[in-house]
């Protein structure tokens, strides 16, 4: 079961991107040649269409990302769908998942189909929307799973809450069998991570900060894994941040557990020493927290190997207001939609951690197998869904204003190699670079 995927109507593309390197990894491809968009779709023929230079280029399967905040319903002064969706389209993306912690909570089949009615009508490129797993994400009793499957529902996720009750979660787990949906799972034990607002560890008792231990993580993670094995059931976790949850997939997956997982762009690329300035640290401050340089090096290598699956933003916007606080007293979380691939590629493929193939992979066609959802392929007579990118283009972070209404960036002010230029999603041009 895939969730029901929605976007605004448009017209088809007609386009021919000429010269550019076609890079689709997870299809085989790779080669330097002409790539015709006809009616909205791959190939055909090339005449009466529109002329793209992608000499020196490279066109991609579109990014799928499967964690964002969209803040609909509740926070709009933040997000909403229609300008999250466009600065998804501006990173590369062609469908994004967005998650239930709204105001209220999407946890009944009448929220989650007026979210659905909204992005019929405003959404850029697809969204597709979580439920909660239990009613208010409070931990305790379960939503309608198989009402909330029916409606359209992409999977189920209490994110920004744990779900601390054992019981409840085995109960969430047997009730899969019926929904099919996978369970998206924020995975911290409150008890350990207690009123932390940054990894725990030198810097945080340099600064005198309250820590949260990375231990806090990898301890639910390894419940959760020996749950799902327990159901032979299918669990996805968010945001991975430490070495030791890393181990604790491997064994997860040595043994069999159904189990997918992600890692965000900023604890691939950042540490927790970028907290240390006192230049606008709360642009830093997000949970799970940035961590030490080892667990950085754990998280890349994962990427590689495959024990992390795939690339996933958690764009969590925040208006400007609430940010610009005392790092103790401003909210987790940062966007990333605008900036993920530019980011990665710069800190991850450049230095040599990650080859470009792989990235390409754990940002496109991985997070799409890992949720059940179409798979975005540059195979000929596949509905266009692609990016193309100029892998030379410099740009420093917030030179040029956000598609987001938020501005809670990680890299701002970096220079990061890696512009898109063009983003096709279902066959329509969702963005257009033009300076």
């Amino acid at each position: 079961m895939s969730g029901r995927l929605v976007q605004r109507p448009g017209a088809p593309a007609g386009l021919v991107i000429r010269g550019a390197r076609v890079l689709d990894p997870a299809a085989g491809i790779d080669h330097v040649g002409d790539l015709v968009i006809r009616d909205g779709r791959l190939g055909g023929r090339p005449d009466g269409l529109e002329v793209i230079d992608g000499t020196g280029k490279v066109v991609v399967p579109g990014l799928v990302d499967v964690h964002v905040h969209l803040r609909v319903p509740g926070r709009e002064e933040a997000e909403d769908i229609a300008t999250g969706t466009r600065a998804a389209a501006a990173g590369g993306f062609v469908t994004v998942l967005a998650m239930p912690n709204t105001e209220p909570v999407v946890d009944s089949a009448a929220i989650l189909g007026s979210l659905l009615e909204t992005g019929e009508r405003e959404a850029a490129v697809r969204v597709g929307f979580y439920a909660a797993i239990t009613t208010g994400q409070q931990g305790e009793g379960l939503t309608e799973h198989g009402d909330l499957a029916d409606s359209g529902a992409v999977g189920l996720s209490d994110d920004g809450r744990p779900v601390t009750s054992a019981r409840v979660m085995l109960r969430a787990l047997q009730y899969q069998r019926a929904a099919g949906l996978p369970l998206v799972l924020h995975e911290e034990d409150p008890t350990l991570s207690g009123r932390g607002v940054m990894h725990e560890g030198a810097i945080s008792t340099r600064l005198g900060l309250e820590g949260i231990p990375s231990v806090s993580e990898s301890v639910q993670v390894a419940r959760d894994c020996a749950l799902a094995a327990y159901e032979d059931a299918r669990i996805h976790i968010c945001h991975v941040s430490a070495a030791e949850t890393v181990e604790e997939l491997r064994l997860a997956k040595a043994r069999g557990v159904r189990v997918t997982a992600e890692v965000s762009p900023h604890h691939l690329c950042l540490t927790d020493a970028a907290v240390e300035p006192e230049v606008d640290p709360a642009r830093f401050k997000m949970n799970p927290p940035l961590r030490e340089p080892s667990d950085r090096e754990a998280l890349i290598a994962a990427l590689v190997d495959g024990t992390i699956d795939c690339v996933a933003t958690d764009h969590a916007p925040h208006a400007a207001q609430l940010k610009d606080a005392p790092f103790e007293e401003a909210p987790f979380g940062v966007i990333g939609l605008e900036t993920a691939f530019a980011s990665c590629f710069t800190h991850l493929v450049l230095p040599g951690l990650v080859p470009l193939e792989v990235l390409v992979r754990r940002m496109s066609s991985d997070p799409a197998v890992c949720l059940g959802i179409p798979v975005p392929t540059l195979a000929d007579g596949a509905v266009a869904d692609l990016a193309l990118i100029d892998l030379e283009a410099v740009e420093r972070v917030g030179e040029h204003p956000f598609h987001s209404k938020s501005t809670n960036c990680a890299f701002t002010g970096e220079e990061l190699r890696g512009r898109v230029l063009l983003t096709v999603a279902n066959g329509q041009v969702a963005h257009r670079r033009t300076a």
